[in-house]
């Protein structure tokens, strides 16, 4: 690897293209066999980013938070089903009614951002990869006692559950940008906390563990369910014929 090139990896790579020279990931090719392969999957990933909002981008596993987890869960159940049975159709609600949620404050977001003026940016400062990293935030401290003042002093977040750590790393811009006073005042402005009498019951304010047990009682009973429904369409054809 030449010195040049190992300088660019360890500044803007990670570091597994950045170390020895025996490493054997230099062995590896830089461009992959099948390149359109490569490019449907990182746009299928990054369309799934954008479509569940993982509170914890940076975990590829969904299970560091309770909510993740739970959304993930979901998913795989709703894989592992048939699609148009009933299970389907159950985990299908529970899975929008998580999105909504997530969504709902991301456009609470959104609203505030475009307010300050940032209509063309908007999207893009509330875009969080799987590839956020902490080490690569400018003002980490800063970020994180925001995103605990919005949590607490206003209504942008729709649980008292930890906030989604995704918005740090916006917080973490908004803060290089010079905006993040601006935006705190409107978050107070626009979303002032509400009273427990007044909060809503949405998508995070579920009972996770509840719902857990109930996707797990339907991997049980998805095959059960699924021989009733036969049953009953053999028995329709049978009182017909």
């Amino acid at each position: 690897m030449g010195l040049a090139l190992k300088k660019f990896c360890m500044q803007f790579c990670c570091c597994c293209c950045a170390g020895d020279e025996d490493d054997e990931d230099e062995k590896q090719p830089l461009v992959p066999q099948d390149p359109l392969e490569y490019f449907n999957r990182e746009v299928q990933k990054r369309r799934d980013e954008e479509t569940n909002l993982w509170s914890e981008p940076g975990d590829p596993s969904h299970s560091e938070r309770d909510d993740d987890r739970t959304l993930y869960t979901l998913l795989q159940a709703r894989n592992k089903t048939r699609m148009g049975s009933t299970g389907y159709r159950r985990l299908s609600v529970d899975i929008e009614a998580m999105r909504d949620t997530r969504r709902e404050v991301r456009d609470k977001w959104k609203t505030i951002l475009e307010n300050l003026g940032f209509m063309a940016e908007a999207d893009s400062l509330l875009t969080v990869s799987a590839g956020a990293s902490h080490d690569r935030m400018r003002n980490a401290p800063a970020a994180r006692a925001l995103l605990h003042t919005l949590h607490s002093e206003t209504s942008i977040f729709s649980s008292r559950e930890p906030p989604p750590e995704r918005y740090l790393f916006i917080l973490d811009r908004l803060v290089y940008l010079d905006i993040a006073d601006d935006f705190l005042a409107k978050a107070k402005r626009f979303y002032p906390p509400k009273e427990d009498s007044d909060e809503e019951v949405t998508g995070l304010n579920i009972n996770l563990p509840l719902l857990l047990a109930r996707v797990e009682a339907m991997n049980g009973g998805v095959d059960d369910d699924e021989e009733d429904e036969s049953e009953r369409e053999d028995g329709n054809l049978s009182d017909r014929s």
